[in-house]
């Protein structure tokens, strides 16, 4: 009943749809206060120079972008392909087009900041070549099969990320791109290092870094910028074309100085509700 109400919803306009969005982040906000602690520590944390004043702006700012962004999610399933193009514009994306037809193969590293699901669904759109879409299963069935099915609706593979390894080896024959968020926080079991992010010791995760050193594909990060509400240029900027050749944490680093840029320049569109700073370094 939850889906096909999803689906109800999907059927209206965009314009209509963002008038919700504005109800409802006075619901989330003001009555709720979704994860309004998560938020306001995770920013007081990062900007550890800003006022108290200053931080609800950018915590008001936040609340209504994430709003926004459950409303474009919901409208996945029905979006047109042109609608798409039109609110996601890609640029650079010619340098990952040309290695793809010299039989190369890439990664593409994108973080939670804008709308990173409309993101991954228009590059399906531009790229011809096969696309493997890491992600996490949901807990929920009826969710998880919801998901997948609206994000490999135009070309997009889905593979969980227990299966990476086994896609890699049956497509390393075949130009290919693998996409994987870079800036989730990394499981108990999975390998990490600690940066220095946003004014705090942070845990990543290595893996994109990893995977390009031992598949030698090159790895590009998706930068994302927001141009008005529900439009996004995505530049598509490259971090190495030789892996093997980069230093170790070389490119972990520059992901992360580039969503580092990212935030410092409009804050509001990154994931802050999510607990990012959970795992604690331990002293030497």
């Amino acid at each position: 009943m939850g889906i096909f109400f999803l689906y109800l919803i999907a059927l209206l306009p965009m314009p209509l749809l963002y008038c919700f969005s504005t109800a409802l982040y006075h619901f989330v906000y003001h009555i709720t206060g979704y994860r309004k602690n998560v938020v306001r520590e995770n920013l007081t944390r990062s900007f550890p120079g800003k006022s108290i004043d200053e931080i609800k702006v950018t915590e008001k700012r936040f609340y209504r972008f994430l709003c926004d962004l459950i409303f474009e999610i919901i409208k996945m399933p029905l979006i047109g392909k042109a609608e798409l193009e039109k609110r996601c514009k890609f640029t650079n994306l010619h340098h990952i087009e040309a290695l793809l037809g010299s039989k190369k193969s890439v990664i593409v590293c994108s973080s939670h900041y804008g709308n990173w699901e409309w993101g991954m669904l228009a590059f399906g759109i531009k790229v011809s070549s096969p696309k493997f879409v890491v992600y996490k299963p949901l807990h929920s069935p009826a969710f998880d099969a919801w998901f997948y099915k609206m994000r490999s609706r135009f070309g997009n593979t889905l593979v969980s990320m227990k299966q990476t390894l086994r896609v890699l080896a049956s497509s390393r024959n075949t130009p290919s791109v693998l996409c994987l968020a870079s800036d989730q926080t990394p499981e108990t079991d999975q390998a990490k290092y600690w940066i220095e992010f946003l004014h705090q010791p942070t845990a990543v995760y290595t893996g994109p870094e990893k995977i390009a050193v031992q598949t030698d594909r090159a790895i590009f990060y998706i930068q994302v910028r927001i141009l008005k509400r529900g439009y996004y240029e995505l530049d598509c900027v490259l971090l190495s074309e030789e892996p093997k050749e980069t230093a170790t944490h070389e490119i972990t680093k520059k992901q992360f100085k580039l969503l580092t840029e990212s935030i410092l320049a409009e804050p509001q569109y990154w994931l802050w509700s999510h607990k990012r700073w959970k795992h604690k370094q331990q002293s030497a």
